[in-house]
């Protein structure tokens, strides 16, 4: 029995448990990835900040308004 399939049998288990099983990194960081850029569709994520944002809509050769028209800043 290899490490995958112990994980899968613990996964397995704890599901049959009722717990939660964490949810995979890489789920995450999509789900999260909110802010879109309205020219070429890219996404990012909500955590971007302005000065990544304006590097991509320089490459789209549009304004920041353009590319990013609800864009609103996020809070610390």
């Amino acid at each position: 029995m290899g490490n995958g399939a112990k994980a899968q049998t613990k996964r397995e288990r704890a599901q049959a448990k009722g717990k939660v099983v964490a949810k995979s990194q890489l789920k995450v960081n999509d789900a999260a990835k909110n802010i879109s850029c309205q020219r070429c569709r890219q996404t990012f994520l909500c955590t971007s900040r302005r000065n990544e944002l304006q590097l991509h809509a320089d490459k789209c050769k549009r304004t920041f308004e353009e590319c990013f028209p609800s864009f609103v800043e996020p809070t610390k």
